[in-house]
């Protein structure tokens, strides 16, 4: 029994029982030895690993710092933070031209390109001023409602730089042109062309305001703050809509739209389109030559009032440098391109306004009628007479008056003896000045004062 149970007890271990002690094995001598190799030579790369590694790492450190360093000194915002208070501050010199269209170039109200200026604010005068050092400019667009407050003379750089706006997601560059960056020298600095490519809708305020910020003076050691510069604010429209503006001043060749009171394809439009009144020129020509067709046509729609701020928008154009030569059977006239008379010869001679009485006068007359007629085979000349006063030409007071030209005048004939003809109450320049009148031809003599009249 004694034995049986040895058996069991031997047959039947379990490492579970509290009494049992696992066996330990001892380890081989070959991986003693490979564990103490394996030590030493992590300990020996190690150590030579660290050296390495110290120089790397304070050489990146360093071209870091060198890096950063360089960044800060570049940083306009940085720098100007710095920079001490003074009374230098850019303006611009004129306001823009309005109103302003995309894709449209921008000039001054003297139709330049925009210009800055360096002045001193000290005391109540903005004096122009100059510094040794060039100053490189950034042009921007800003919110038309800067600066806000009452304070519209003083600001932060920082508030200055949180108004500027930027384009619309996906659309281009809102401020285009080649002079987006300048460079001012002697304290003055011209803008180049510059163009919206966006209209100013889509902001709160509707309305943007073009700015002007220094970056940069000399060889980057700012020392004064300079205030920026803005202009006043203003919309910017799409381009389409340029295509109904008014020009100013127009051009001989703009079409008859473009002036005051007519709009594009309106009832006064297509009435003086029908009667071949199509550019500026064939207006200015036709209003000359008999203001009372003219009137006729556009009707009674058109005011007095609408009348002359229609035709004094007319004679605002240039008129070029061309004249016309008509030609009968003794006389030569040269006309201006607005179909008045500049000169007129007679077998060879320049003709006096003394001369110029009876049947003369009408024949000359009738003689710009019928150039008026047939201008298209008018020989046309190259040359500065365009710019003389016209010896004829239909007064600037008719303008007012219209209604009181006579439909004709009793001209003395060579005979002596009155007859009626067509006369639209010509001005002589120079020698004699008439001024309509309601019962005859009023003129103020080349001897008499200012303001004295003399009636015939």
């Amino acid at each position: 029994m004694a034995a049986k149970r040895f058996f069991d007890d031997s047959a039947d271990l379990d490492s579970n029982q509290p009494n049992y002690k696992r066996i330990r094995k001892t380890p081989s001598f070959a991986s003693v030895i490979k564990e103490v190799v394996m030590v030493n030579f992590l300990d020996n790369f190690c150590s030579a690993l660290e050296p390495m590694l110290r120089r790397v790492v304070h050489e990146e450190v360093e071209n870091g710092l060198r890096r950063c360093s360089r960044s800060i000194g570049r940083s306009p915002s940085l720098r100007i933070k710095a920079l001490e208070p003074s009374n230098l501050r850019l303006i611009f010199n004129k306001k823009p031209s309005l109103p302003i269209f995309t894709s449209s170039k921008i000039v001054d109200s003297d139709s330049h390109p925009l210009q800055l200026l360096l002045v001193d604010a000290t005391g109540d005068c903005l004096v122009p001023t100059t510094l040794s050092s060039p100053i490189k400019i950034e042009i921007v667009v800003l919110d038309g409602d800067f600066p806000s407050g009452e304070n519209e003379t003083s600001w932060t750089h920082e508030e200055f730089n949180k108004d500027i706006v930027k384009e619309r997601a996906g659309k281009r560059p809102l401020l285009t042109g080649s002079e987006l960056n300048i460079t001012m020298r002697d304290g003055v600095a011209s803008l180049g062309d510059l163009e919206f490519t966006d209209n100013s809708s889509w902001i709160r305020s509707r309305r943007f305001r073009i700015g002007a910020k220094v970056v940069h003076i000399g060889n980057g050691q700012n020392t004064v703050r300079i205030m920026e510069a803005m202009t006043d604010s203003f919309m910017v429209k799409d381009h389409r809509g340029e295509l109904y503006k008014k020009h100013y001043p127009p051009a001989l060749g703009d079409d008859v739209w473009r002036l005051e009171k007519i709009g594009k394809d309106g009832t006064f439009h297509k009435k003086l389109t029908s009667h071949g009144i199509n550019t500026v020129q064939d207006f200015l020509k036709s209003a000359n030559i008999d203001p009372e067709k003219i009137r006729r046509i556009l009707g009674n729609g058109m005011s007095e009032k609408m009348w002359e701020l229609t035709y004094r928008h007319a004679k605002t154009c240039e008129m070029g440098t061309k004249s016309y030569i008509a030609r009968g059977a003794n006389y030569t006239l040269i006309l201006n391109p607005i179909c008045q008379v500049i000169r007129a010869t007679t077998n060879g001679q320049i003709c006096h306004i003394r001369e110029l009485r009876g049947i003369q006068r009408a024949y000359i007359e009738k003689m710009v009628r019928d150039a008026f007629t047939n201008w298209s085979s008018l020989e046309e000349i190259d040359g500065g007479l365009v710019n003389e006063p016209a010896l004829l030409t239909q007064g600037e007071p008719a303008v007012h008056h219209l209604n009181a030209y006579p439909r004709s005048a009793l001209l003395t004939a060579a005979g002596g003896s009155e007859q009626p003809v067509e006369y639209t109450d010509w001005i002589v320049n120079q020698a004699h000045i008439c001024l309509p009148v309601e019962n005859g031809v009023r003129y103020i003599s080349e001897s008499s004062s200012e303001g004295e009249l003399h009636y015939l």
